[in-house]
């Protein structure tokens, strides 16, 4: 029996995505959560490092586009701290383990346990039931969404930062290793709003000039009615239109939301565009999904 029904396929078809329940056992995303607990104990951040990540337009300009730690961590494991956790001497002003936004991007290439997870029976088993031909992981991700310093994350289409031609090749599985409510800051989605294309791109700029990055567009105004909340339990797993719009609310509880989530794109008749920060490198390709 496959895991994603054609009922699931439908929902995803006509409202840009679905949550499915039980991807991963409660054990499964214990062990996930452990292992990160290690490599963040284990991290070394050079001073220089030290950037925050934020979806605000401007900000991203700045912070993320002028940093050369982020545009070069495509095949790597590199660290992304929330803003505010750090004194004007580089301190940490939190544990190191609540300063983090997020880990990326490459954990699915290096770390194993990740690594099987990606490529588990049942991923494999959504991209073919999808009709997915050739499919290519592109990044990774372990999110953190602590509290008490945490930001929500503004209405984006991930396409704006992984563009293809044509436009729908590129999907986000998104999984909770804790369970992720209203409260908590699940993600929250316009059904439907993938049918309607993209209205900006995160591109790189010429060698030699900075920023690294730039913005060609600009993101839409959305009407908050429109939003509807995807709450999804711990081992759940949300698939995500590279077109469709959502965000997520700052997190008012006092639980954490830990999520494990990749991309990955159908490479069969897709171009992938040289402009996007992100590009496959020798060290790393991106590596294809089904196993041989």
């Amino acid at each position: 029996m496959d895991f994603i029904t054609d009922q699931d396929v439908q929902k995803y078809l006509e409202d840009g995505y679905v949550v499915l329940d039980g991807l991963l056992t409660p054990q499964e995303c214990d062990e996930l959560r452990q292992k990160m607990t290690e490599i963040v104990d284990h991290m070394e951040v050079p001073e220089h490092c030290r950037i925050t990540f934020s979806t605000y337009h401007d900000e991203q300009l700045e912070e993320q586009g002028n940093a050369d730690y982020f545009i070069t961590s495509g095949d790597k494991i590199r660290f992304f701290f929330e803003k505010g956790v750090f004194n004007d001497k580089g301190e940490f002003i939190v544990p190191k383990q609540r300063a983090l936004n997020k880990v990326g991007h490459a954990l699915h290439a290096y770390e194993p346990l990740y690594k099987k997870v990606t490529h588990s029976p049942r991923v494999q088993g959504i991209a073919k039931k999808l009709g997915v031909v050739h499919p290519v992981i592109l990044q990774s991700m372990y999110i953190f969404k602590l509290i008490p310093v945490c930001f929500s994350v503004t209405p984006h289409q991930d396409a704006t930062f992984l563009y293809t031609e044509p436009l729908g090749r590129v999907m986000g599985m998104w999984i909770a290793l804790e369970d992720a409510t209203v409260n908590n800051g699940c993600l929250w989605f316009i059904p439907g709003s993938h049918k309607s294309g993209i209205s900006r791109r995160m591109v790189r700029t010429p060698k030699g000039t900075f920023p690294l990055t730039d913005f060609i567009g600009r993101e839409k105004s959305y009407d908050e009615e429109k939003f509807v909340a995807a709450p999804v339990k711990k081992g759940g797993v949300v698939l995500i239109h590279g077109e469709v719009v959502h965000r997520s609310a700052e997190n008012t509880s006092e639980d954490s939301r830990h999520v494990y989530a990749f991309h990955i794109m159908e490479s069969q008749d897709t171009r992938w565009s040289p402009d996007n920060w992100l590009q496959p490198t020798e060290e790393l390709p991106f590596p294809p999904l089904y196993s041989k």
